[in-house]
């Protein structure tokens, strides 16, 4: 439980870092967008290669995956039951809404957690996975058609997938960890430098996006939008992970906490990206965005305590 703890706290210390650099404005203006480019685009897939080519494949991909998906999926229908026949919601709102309740931040909070909390960034894996190869694809899809009247069409769908730097990373580090191939030194070496800016570069640029927005939006009356989306990220997503992955496949210790800290992650920032491009549900996903941000580190510490 103290690994734990100093884990967490290495994480806040660092995202406290980035909110006072950005307050006193100190890298400049763009210094978020850059950071953020940094570790997406170069950075994370540098540091996924490196972890999960050293991966047990099966440890990772196996229990964790079926919890991550069972777990997404069912928080988001519940989510739009309720606020498309409750809250009487549009479709395409409804379903940008469900994407804020059940869409974790695997890359820009879950890879610093995973390594400093639970001791291994590839554990992270198979949220980022499901999400990236065909949960947000399949929201995309929906979304593209409802709001533009066009189908979009899979050859689109599958280029979108395979241009993510995220994708590309994963999949190189699978291809070695199922071949046991190793990189040779020139290539090793560089790439673990490289790996090695990730997480600061994620937490100093995820703790200078805090002090940008402030919550509680009651542009349009979506205010129980975005308090019920907040609980159903922090407390039905995390709760429904426990409950499929102890009761249903069996889990429990290391493996169930693990599963259970990166249902309980934020909702993805990529999730207010969407509604911007869609112009549909942006209150609702920019305060849920950033009230689970601010509530996730404390709900993270309430499941290391809850399960030990």
């Amino acid at each position: 439980m103290l690994a734990v703890i100093e884990g967490f706290s290495v994480v806040w210390l660092v995202i406290l870092v980035g909110w006072f650099v950005g307050r006193k404005k100190v890298l400049g203006d763009n210094a978020q967008m850059v950071l953020s480019r940094l570790s997406f685009f170069v950075a994370s897939p540098a540091l996924l290669v490196e972890t999960l080519a050293r991966a047990d494949l099966h440890t990772v991909f196996a229990e964790p995956l079926l919890v991550a998906a069972s777990s997404a999926v069912t928080t988001a229908l519940i989510f739009l039951v309720i606020v498309k026949f409750w809250l009487k919601r549009p479709v395409a709102e409804s379903l940008l809404a469900a994407m804020s309740s059940s869409t974790a931040n695997a890359a820009n909070l879950g890879i610093p957690i995973a390594a400093y909390v639970l001791g291994d960034a590839a554990l992270i894996a198979p949220v980022l996975v499901f999400q990236l190869a065909f949960y947000t694809p399949v929201y995309l899809m929906l979304l593209d058609s409802l709001t533009s009247g066009r189908r979009a069409t899979p050859g689109r769908i599958l280029l979108q997938i395979i241009s993510n730097p995220m994708i590309l990373g994963t999949a190189v580090g699978l291809v070695l960890a199922a071949t046991s191939w190793q990189l040779p030194s020139l290539v090793a070496e560089p790439l673990h430098l490289i790996a090695g800016a990730a997480i600061p570069a994620i937490l100093i640029a995820f703790g200078m996006s805090l002090g940008t927005t402030k919550p509680l939006s009651a542009e349009d009356g979506r205010r129980p939008d975005i308090l019920l989306a907040t609980s159903f990220k922090l407390l039905l997503h995390p709760l429904v992970a426990y409950l499929l992955g102890h009761f249903v496949l069996g889990m429990d210790g290391a493996g169930l906490f693990a599963i259970v800290v990166a249902a309980a992650l934020p909702t993805a920032q990529n999730v207010y990206v969407t509604a911007q491009r869609y112009q549909v549900g942006v209150a609702v996903a920019k305060d849920t965005v950033l009230l689970t941000t601010v509530l996730a580190i404390p709900a993270m510490f309430a499941v290391a305590f809850l399960l030990g």
